[in-house]
Protein backbone atom coordinates (compact mmCIF):
# COMPACT_ATOMS: atom_id res chain seq x y z
CA UNK A 1 0.00 0.00 0.00
CA UNK A 2 1.59 3.34 -0.82
CA UNK A 3 -0.47 6.20 1.49
CA UNK A 4 -0.30 9.83 0.28
CA UNK A 5 -1.24 12.99 2.15
CA UNK A 6 -2.84 15.26 -0.43
CA UNK A 7 -3.63 19.07 0.98
CA UNK A 8 -3.80 22.37 -0.67
CA UNK A 9 -5.58 25.83 0.52
CA UNK A 10 -9.24 26.44 0.40
CA UNK A 11 -9.91 27.57 -2.88
CA UNK A 12 -6.58 25.94 -4.58
CA UNK A 13 -8.31 23.20 -6.41
CA UNK A 14 -7.72 20.13 -4.30
CA UNK A 15 -11.02 18.70 -4.18
CA UNK A 16 -11.01 18.47 -8.22
CA UNK A 17 -7.44 16.79 -8.11
CA UNK A 18 -9.04 14.47 -4.96
CA UNK A 19 -11.43 13.33 -7.52
CA UNK A 20 -9.23 13.08 -10.78
CA UNK A 21 -7.25 10.59 -8.85
CA UNK A 22 -10.23 8.63 -7.66
CA UNK A 23 -11.22 8.79 -11.30
CA UNK A 24 -8.15 6.83 -12.11
CA UNK A 25 -7.93 4.33 -9.55
CA UNK A 26 -6.91 5.52 -6.33
CA UNK A 27 -8.71 4.95 -3.02
CA UNK A 28 -9.92 8.67 -1.53
CA UNK A 29 -9.81 9.07 2.00
CA UNK A 30 -11.53 12.51 2.33
CA UNK A 31 -11.04 13.95 5.68
CA UNK A 32 -13.80 16.67 4.72
CA UNK A 33 -16.59 13.97 4.26
CA UNK A 34 -15.64 12.12 7.27
CA UNK A 35 -15.74 15.71 9.46
CA UNK A 36 -19.10 16.15 7.92
CA UNK A 37 -20.15 12.46 9.05
CA UNK A 38 -18.67 12.08 12.57
CA UNK A 39 -21.01 15.50 13.40
CA UNK A 40 -23.96 14.35 11.99
CA UNK A 41 -27.65 13.73 14.21
CA UNK A 42 -27.17 11.56 16.54
CA UNK A 43 -23.33 11.13 16.65
CA UNK A 44 -21.03 12.07 19.86
CA UNK A 45 -19.15 14.54 17.64
CA UNK A 46 -22.16 16.50 17.65
CA UNK A 47 -23.18 16.20 20.58
CA UNK A 48 -19.81 17.41 21.95
CA UNK A 49 -19.66 20.19 19.16
CA UNK A 50 -23.12 21.58 20.48
CA UNK A 51 -21.89 21.44 24.45
CA UNK A 52 -18.90 23.07 23.07
CA UNK A 53 -20.45 25.71 21.52
CA UNK A 54 -24.00 25.79 22.61
CA UNK A 55 -27.54 25.19 20.76
CA UNK A 56 -27.08 27.90 18.30
CA UNK A 57 -25.62 25.16 16.11
CA UNK A 58 -27.63 24.15 15.19
CA UNK A 59 -30.20 24.47 12.70
CA UNK A 60 -34.07 24.06 13.50
CA UNK A 61 -34.08 20.43 12.07
CA UNK A 62 -31.47 19.53 14.48
CA UNK A 63 -28.18 19.00 11.92
CA UNK A 64 -24.92 21.11 12.17
CA UNK A 65 -25.33 25.05 11.16
CA UNK A 66 -22.22 25.38 9.45
CA UNK A 67 -22.19 29.06 8.84
CA UNK A 68 -23.27 29.66 12.41
CA UNK A 69 -20.35 27.56 13.61
CA UNK A 70 -17.54 28.75 10.96
CA UNK A 71 -18.78 32.50 12.32
CA UNK A 72 -17.12 31.65 15.82
CA UNK A 73 -14.83 29.31 14.63
CA UNK A 74 -13.04 31.89 11.55
CA UNK A 75 -12.67 34.57 13.78
CA UNK A 76 -11.10 33.17 16.73
CA UNK A 77 -8.06 31.22 16.83
CA UNK A 78 -8.85 29.82 20.39
CA UNK A 79 -12.36 28.53 19.46
CA UNK A 80 -11.25 27.02 15.92
CA UNK A 81 -8.71 25.00 18.14
CA UNK A 82 -11.60 23.54 20.54
CA UNK A 83 -13.61 22.27 17.60
CA UNK A 84 -10.46 20.74 15.70
CA UNK A 85 -9.82 18.97 19.04
CA UNK A 86 -13.37 17.82 19.13
CA UNK A 87 -13.70 16.36 15.24
CA UNK A 88 -9.82 15.81 14.75
CA UNK A 89 -9.80 12.14 16.37
CA UNK A 90 -12.89 11.23 15.05
CA UNK A 91 -12.00 11.92 11.85
CA UNK A 92 -8.70 9.84 12.19
CA UNK A 93 -10.15 7.21 13.93
CA UNK A 94 -12.62 6.83 10.68
CA UNK A 95 -9.65 7.36 8.07
CA UNK A 96 -7.93 4.77 9.63
CA UNK A 97 -10.98 2.12 9.25
CA UNK A 98 -11.45 3.05 5.68
CA UNK A 99 -7.50 2.59 4.98
CA UNK A 100 -7.38 -0.65 6.79
CA UNK A 101 -10.31 -1.72 4.19
CA UNK A 102 -8.18 -1.23 1.27
CA UNK A 103 -6.28 -3.52 -0.38
CA UNK A 104 -2.22 -4.36 0.06
CA UNK A 105 -1.68 -2.56 -3.64
CA UNK A 106 -3.96 0.43 -3.22
CA UNK A 107 -2.86 3.68 -3.33
CA UNK A 108 -4.65 5.30 -0.97
CA UNK A 109 -5.25 9.53 -1.34
CA UNK A 110 -5.98 10.67 2.10
CA UNK A 111 -7.63 14.24 0.75
CA UNK A 112 -6.53 16.57 4.35
CA UNK A 113 -7.47 19.89 4.23
CA UNK A 114 -5.32 21.13 7.50
CA UNK A 115 -2.53 18.34 6.85
CA UNK A 116 0.40 21.28 6.69
CA UNK A 117 -0.99 22.57 9.59
CA UNK A 118 -1.60 19.73 12.10
CA UNK A 119 1.90 18.44 11.28
CA UNK A 120 0.67 15.06 9.67
CA UNK A 121 3.10 14.90 6.47
CA UNK A 122 4.99 12.20 8.60
CA UNK A 123 2.11 10.06 8.46
CA UNK A 124 2.45 9.63 4.64
CA UNK A 125 4.72 7.75 2.16
CA UNK A 126 4.80 11.04 0.47
CA UNK A 127 2.27 14.46 0.45
CA UNK A 128 0.95 15.92 -2.91
CA UNK A 129 0.37 19.49 -2.60
CA UNK A 130 -2.21 21.64 -5.14
CA UNK A 131 -0.58 25.19 -5.38
CA UNK A 132 -2.07 27.97 -6.23
CA UNK A 133 -1.35 31.60 -5.73
CA UNK A 134 -2.98 33.41 -2.33
CA UNK A 135 -4.63 36.33 -5.38
CA UNK A 136 -6.22 32.97 -7.35
CA UNK A 137 -7.69 31.66 -3.81
CA UNK A 138 -9.29 34.66 -3.10
CA UNK A 139 -10.71 35.03 -6.27
CA UNK A 140 -12.16 31.78 -6.87
CA UNK A 141 -13.83 31.93 -3.29
CA UNK A 142 -15.16 35.24 -4.23
CA UNK A 143 -16.65 34.38 -7.50
CA UNK A 144 -17.20 30.52 -7.45
CA UNK A 145 -18.50 29.97 -3.57
CA UNK A 146 -20.02 33.71 -3.08
CA UNK A 147 -18.02 34.39 -0.07
CA UNK A 148 -16.97 38.23 0.46
CA UNK A 149 -13.61 39.06 0.57
CA UNK A 150 -13.17 39.35 4.17
CA UNK A 151 -14.68 35.75 4.95
CA UNK A 152 -12.35 34.51 2.26
CA UNK A 153 -9.87 36.12 3.93
CA UNK A 154 -10.47 35.13 7.04
CA UNK A 155 -10.53 31.58 6.15
CA UNK A 156 -6.92 31.80 4.29
CA UNK A 157 -5.55 32.75 6.99
CA UNK A 158 -6.25 30.10 9.56
CA UNK A 159 -4.85 28.14 6.89
CA UNK A 160 -0.56 27.26 6.78
CA UNK A 161 1.14 29.56 4.17
CA UNK A 162 1.53 29.13 0.96
CA UNK A 163 5.26 28.51 1.34
CA UNK A 164 4.80 26.62 4.30
CA UNK A 165 2.48 24.24 2.34
CA UNK A 166 5.39 23.82 -0.60
CA UNK A 167 8.14 23.02 2.37
CA UNK A 168 6.11 19.91 2.92
CA UNK A 169 5.59 18.53 -1.21
CA UNK A 170 6.96 15.66 -1.95
CA UNK A 171 4.75 16.37 -5.30
CA UNK A 172 3.46 19.66 -6.15
CA UNK A 173 0.76 20.54 -8.76
CA UNK A 174 0.04 23.98 -9.87
CA UNK A 175 -3.63 24.97 -10.19
CA UNK A 176 -2.96 28.81 -10.82
CA UNK A 177 -3.95 28.03 -14.51
CA UNK A 178 -7.50 26.92 -16.10
CA UNK A 179 -8.79 23.68 -15.30
CA UNK A 180 -7.97 22.15 -18.74
CA UNK A 181 -4.14 22.36 -17.66
CA UNK A 182 -5.16 20.45 -14.18
CA UNK A 183 -5.70 16.84 -16.15
CA UNK A 184 -2.15 16.55 -17.73
CA UNK A 185 -0.84 17.03 -14.73
CA UNK A 186 -2.30 14.87 -12.92
CA UNK A 187 -2.22 12.03 -15.15
CA UNK A 188 1.24 12.52 -14.45
CA UNK A 189 1.35 12.80 -10.64
CA UNK A 190 -0.87 9.32 -11.21
CA UNK A 191 1.68 7.68 -12.94
CA UNK A 192 4.26 8.40 -10.69
CA UNK A 193 2.32 7.40 -7.51
CA UNK A 194 1.85 3.91 -9.38
CA UNK A 195 5.58 3.33 -10.22
CA UNK A 196 6.08 4.16 -6.58
CA UNK A 197 3.71 1.98 -5.30
CA UNK A 198 5.12 -0.62 -7.73
CA UNK A 199 8.70 -0.33 -6.04
CA UNK A 200 7.83 -0.57 -2.50
CA UNK A 201 5.69 -4.34 -3.63
CA UNK A 202 9.15 -5.06 -5.10
CA UNK A 203 11.90 -4.02 -2.63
Amino acid sequence: MLKVGLTGGIGAGKSEVSRLLASYGAVLVDADKIAREVVEPGTPGLAAVVEAFGPGVLTPEGTLDRPALGAIVFEDADRLAELNAIVHPLVGARSAELEAAAGPDAVVVHDVPLLTENGLAPLYDLVVVVDAAPETQLDRLVRRRGMTESEARARMAVQATREQRRAIADLLVDNDGPIEALEPQVRRIWAELNERARRRRVE
